[in-house]
């Protein structure tokens, strides 16, 4: 449902026109069913083994999600780890030998436990238990331990563990008593680095020192600022972290330890979403948010000039990791046609090697689309920024339907990077515009809490000036326009088919909140370090009681008058089942069409491909037959 990491951004040159796009017109595409889209293989996370030769990624290249290896010189990756049920995610190869962490939770529950592959095969559940939630928070800096956050002790809270690596004996290092988010640990074990959110937009740092039993806050500001820890110095001299005290953007800074004095790092024109250093200090690594994709900053940690890399195809880099040694450097790229692949790039050397190979074998990249960032002004002159997708198909000739799609959040971002989904849409003919209503990251303070309790409103309007914008392109069916989402995006959708049911043509709701009250009385307990923040967000469930109720779609679900469709995951915990079992209910008394399906092994979003074929064939079909295919209803003029 939310993101507790939110970044934004504002000020921009604003062009309001229609967009140009790269691919040849009326170029012939050819159409691909989804089970061809999700042989691409999904792959996440990069570590490198001790002696440097290997790399530990994730990867669902059977359907379930397990932990796989590659060597640094290229070869078909090797499966670690073969579950047939549960989502397994690689973490980390062990700093001196073979062992590896990863993590897995049962059907979707986000109980995550922490497991380690021993050298002869054999697993070891480092947090056994029931109903614990374990998050690995890194390496000592000899590698003779690493630090692990569970809330064990208490179901809110996350204590912070020391584990040995010979022998897992463990010590509890900081009890967690005061709803701190953990941070990162100072490599000489003094300093931890804690956040604590007021609100979505105004977070603090605290220091604590392990000799003393002493916390210390250290960002005391006025008015509303995000401070959040990235990283100490690898010297346990100072901690590195982002604010945007003072200015629309998040900026580096840092807080000598030994004087207490801020200094300015690092600035950028959006905001800096993560900066930390590599094993001994040689290089700082810097990511900025520029305008919905990720642009990569290597410094010289000692002259803090930026490091020389070979100029790499557009794209949304993730998972970058810097080897213990300093000397290569792994990443993940994606791009608008291209799904994430794994690279490794040897300082000093010429170009980055590809180590995967994920795209189906069944599908030409030619046959995919570019994206394009779009801007509208909405019903206030406020700018709202896209992520755009215009079939080859489309044109005056043969006008496409449209479909206005919503992020999750509130505060999430739409960004450019290979979409399954989105490209399986499009490649059948559907133009998709990603809003980032109001509200969402990436785009400053001003517009990130824009949209702070008017949920249901602001926001939604902005989804409705979306489909106006789509109405006014040559090339789109201005009667055929439906709203797609999942989580927040759900919420939204159905908040556009009850709040304001005559301007989408169809629904699609993955997992969406119908009933704000009881989606915020329901959270799961180890949200409880946000659960403040999230009432200053959205509203509080007794104190702004009423409020809630009128922009929760279940109450109005009367005034439903066009298909819907609703997925959701049996064992999601974020927002449970019966968010949308009521409002399949309600809806299905309105006699329109209504479409439900429950996935029983899934959670908050679906990670099997079984599930994903089946979902994603079933909206294709609804949207075909709902959207496509009806003589629809005029909709509202623009």
């Amino acid at each position: 449902m939310m993101s507790s990491h939110r970044f934004g951004l504002a000020g921009l040159a604003l062009v309001f026109a229609a967009p140009v796009f790269a691919a040849p017109p009326g170029r012939p595409s050819k159409q691909y069913a989804i089970e061809q889209f999700l042989a691409t293989t999904s792959i996440s996370g990069a570590s490198f083994s001790a002696d440097e030769k290997r790399i530990l990624f994730s990867s669902n290249k059977t359907g379930i999600i397990n932990v796989y290896s590659v060597a640094v010189t290229g070869g078909e990756p090797v499966a670690l780890t073969s579950s047939t049920t549960d989502t397994t995610v690689a973490v980390s190869y062990f700093p001196k030998d073979d062992r590896f962490l990863y993590t897995r939770d049962k059907a979707g529950d986000e109980k995550n436990h922490l497991f380690v592959r021993e050298r002869d095969g054999s697993e070891k559940d480092l947090t056994p238990g029931e109903n614990l939630k374990a998050i690995f928070a890194g390496w000592t800096h000899d590698g003779d331990a690493f630090y692990l956050q569970t809330n064990e002790r208490d179901s809110r809270f996350f204590d912070l563990y020391r584990y040995d690596t010979n022998g897992y004996a463990r010590k509890l290092f900081y009890k967690n008593e005061a709803g701190y988010d953990v941070g990162d640990v100072s490599d000489d074990g003094r300093w931890v680095a804690l956040a604590k959110l007021r609100t979505t937009a105004d977070s603090d740092i605290s220091l604590w020192n392990a000799a003393t039993n002493e916390t210390k806050l250290i960002s005391k500001h006025e008015g509303v600022a995000n401070y959040s820890p990235e990283a100490f110095d690898p010297a346990s001299k100072a901690l590195y972290y982002t604010t945007n005290d003072g200015s629309e953007f998040s900026r580096v800074k840092r807080y000598d330890l030994a004087t207490g004095k801020h200094e300015e790092v690092e600035r950028a024109d959006w905001d800096v979403s993560f900066t930390y250093f590599s094993h001994n200090g040689r290089y700082r690594v810097t990511g900025v948010n520029e305008d919905g994709r990720t642009v990569l900053r290597i410094h010289d940690a000692k002259t803090d000039r930026l490091v020389p890399v070979p100029k790499l195809p557009a794209g949304e880099i993730s998972s970058v990791r810097i080897s213990r040694s300093e000397t290569k450097l792994a990443f993940q790229l994606n791009g608008d046609r291209a799904p994430n692949n794994l690279y490794v790039f040897e300082f000093g050397g010429k170009a980055p090697v590809r180590l995967t190979d994920t795209l189906s074998k069944d599908i030409d990249p030619e046959d995919l689309v570019e994206a394009q960032v779009v801007r509208f002004p909405s019903f206030d002159g406020m700018a709202i920024p896209n992520i755009f997708y215009k079939p080859h198909q489309a044109s005056a000739q043969a006008k496409a339907p449209a479909l206005v799609w919503v992020h999750g959040g509130p505060g999430g971002q739409t960004r450019r990077s290979y979409g399954a989904s989105i490209q399986f849409l499009v490649n059948h003919g559907y133009v998709v515009l990603g809003i980032n209503n109001r509200g969402s990251s990436g785009y400053g303070k001003t517009f990130f809490i824009a949209d702070d309790k008017k949920h249901g409103h602001e926001p939604l309007s902005d989804c409705v000036a979306g489909r106006k914008y789509l109405q006014g392109l040559p090339y789109v069916d201005p009667d055929r326009i439906g709203i797609l989402g999942g989580s927040y995006g759900g919420y939204m959708t159905l908040a556009a088919l009850t709040l304001q049911p005559d301007e989408f043509a169809v629904g699609i709701d993955l997992f969406g909140i119908s009933n704000w009250v009881r989606t915020l009385e329901s959270i799961p307990k180890w949200w409880e370090s946000q659960r403040e923040a999230l009432y200053q967000e959205i509203g509080d469930p007794v104190k702004d009681r009423e409020m809630l109720l009128a922009v929760s779609p279940l109450f109005h679900a009367d005034r439903i008058k066009k298909p819907l469709m609703v997925l959701q995951g049996a064992n999601d915990p974020r927002v449970i089942k019966p968010e949308s079992d009521d409002i399949v209910a309600a809806a299905r008394k309105n006699g329109v069409a209504v479409e439900y399906i429950v996935f029983s092994d899934e959670g908050h979003g679906f990670t099997k491909k079984k599930n994903q074929i089946e979902g994603w064939k079933a909206i294709l079909e609804f949207l075909d037959k709902h959207l496509k295919g009806a003589i629809a209803t005029p909709a509202k003029a623009a």
